[in-house]
């Protein structure tokens, strides 16, 4: 899924909409054609674009001279907001203040010329799913807009209309969903924008959250459930701290809170080495979720001790009690305190926060108000970067600007080799 790629009116900071007379920016057309060069080697089955000219013509870009032909979706289409086209947010507050103050807080009461924009989109959004996913291919592109976009990967994760302006989507910004045969999505990635440099989108709120998996360990590697088992990182695992920390170098972070087992320990570690001035603390509570007496072991081996567990733990993970280890729901619990202790320090600061797979899953649920039930949602590999800005301070919603980057661990910007990657 890409959005378009600046346009003359991004340059200015209007308010487009469905309005046409926005097309790409020379910027926009080199944003697009970057993206372009990221995906060249994709193998896509089939791609869809928004009828409107700057989504149009970026896809055309991308899709160059591919043999199946784009389809024009007009479900892609952007938000309609008529009286604000052509206006700045600045021009909207002070034309429309509580209209505006509803739009940006409780977008899903959001109402306009007898209208609710919001709403309608969701329904848009789920009117373009039923049609995308009749594709026979498995690997499908998508080129849209802002909004639109963001209700398409909303609806795909389960997330209503109160979720608007918390997945981020920049200008060429690339997001990659995985698609199961029940329709089940997870976000793989979110927001990847290292192809336009800088490789994370700059800082525009005052205070932002970089939330880390610790780097690869043997465990990992045989695929042994580790919990709290205390496995240090190995060669690959310290290699990706240093790739995280080469991305981080230049950014200045005021605070490092890490898990304190050995593996996200390390990782900080490392992470903080071209920072001499932070100290690194350790928070309890970001301990990976018990496995109990899964620990140590192989999937095989789970299966074989307590047939049919892994798969209601695949499944179904929120009806899962591990033996004599933890539920999700005791995830949840703590994820939040931490998550809590965390926020009382970040306003305007860059923290950064080092933890697990399973804790850094459930901060990202949280954070999007979905409960145990969505635990496979959202796909943290090893060493991964995931960015949560608070542009209204931390009192208020945070938004996913860019989720599980890995481009600094010199991988692709996608696997689209699974069944079911769109």
């Amino acid at each position: 899924m890409v959005r378009h790629g600046q346009s003359s009116w991004n340059s200015k900071g209007w308010i487009q909409g469905r309005c046409d007379e926005s097309i790409l920016t020379a910027l926009g057309e080199e944003q697009a054609r970057r993206t372009g060069e990221v995906l060249a080697a994709v193998t896509f089955d089939q791609g869809y674009a928004s009828p409107l000219r700057r989504a149009q013509h970026t896809a055309q870009i991308i899709w160059q001279d591919r043999p199946t032909p784009l389809i024009s979706l007009p479900e892609l289409i952007e938000i309609d907001l008529p009286p604000w086209q052509g206006m700045t947010p600045q021009e909207v507050a002070r034309q429309f203040p509580e209209r505006f103050v509803v739009y940006r807080q409780t977008p899903a009461h959001f109402e306009l010329e007898g209208r609710y924009p919001v709403v309608e989109l969701w329904a848009q959004a789920r009117s373009a799913w039923e049609q995308i996913l009749k594709s026979p291919g498995h690997c499908l592109l998508v080129v849209a807009h802002n909004a639109i976009n963001q209700a398409l990967l909303s609806t795909a994760l389960g997330l209503g209309p109160a979720s608007f302006r918390i997945l981020a989507q920049g200008n060429g910004g690339i997001s990659v969903l995985n698609f199961q045969d029940d329709g089940q999505a997870q976000l793989e990635s979110l927001n990847q924008t290292a192809h336009l440099t800088p490789p994370l989108p700059p800082k525009k709120a005052p205070s932002r959250v970089l939330l880390v998996r610790h780097g690869e360990t043997q465990w990992n590697r045989e695929g042994r459930f580790q919990g709290q088992m205390d496995i240090p990182l190995n060669a690959t695992g310290f290699a990706q701290a240093q790739g995280t920390a080469e991305l981080l170098k230049d950014i200045a972070i005021d605070r490092v809170i890490s898990s304190p087992l050995q593996r996200p320990f390390q990782t900080a570690e490392t992470i903080v080495a071209p920072h001499p001035a932070l100290a690194l603390t350790t928070l309890a509570d970001l301990q990976e979720i018990s496995h109990g007496t899964w620990e140590g072991k192989l999937h095989t081996q789970v299966e074989a001790e307590y047939p049919g567990m892994l798969a209601q733990w695949n499944q179904h993970p929120e009806t899962v009690q591990m033996p004599e280890g933890e539920d999700l729901n005791a995830v949840w619990e703590r994820t939040r305190r931490a998550w809590s202790q965390i926020l009382d320090g970040a306003e305007d600061k860059t923290t950064l926060v080092v933890a697990h797979d399973a804790i850094n899953k459930a901060i990202l649920c949280l954070l999007t108000d979905l409960g145990p039930a969505a635990f496979w949602r959202f796909k943290q590999g090893n060493g991964a970067v995931t960015v949560i800005d608070y542009p209204d301070g931390v009192q208020g919603r945070g938004v996913l600007t860019t989720v599980n980057y890995t481009g600094h661990l010199g991988s692709s910007v996608f696997d689209c080799t699974a069944e079911g990657a769109l």
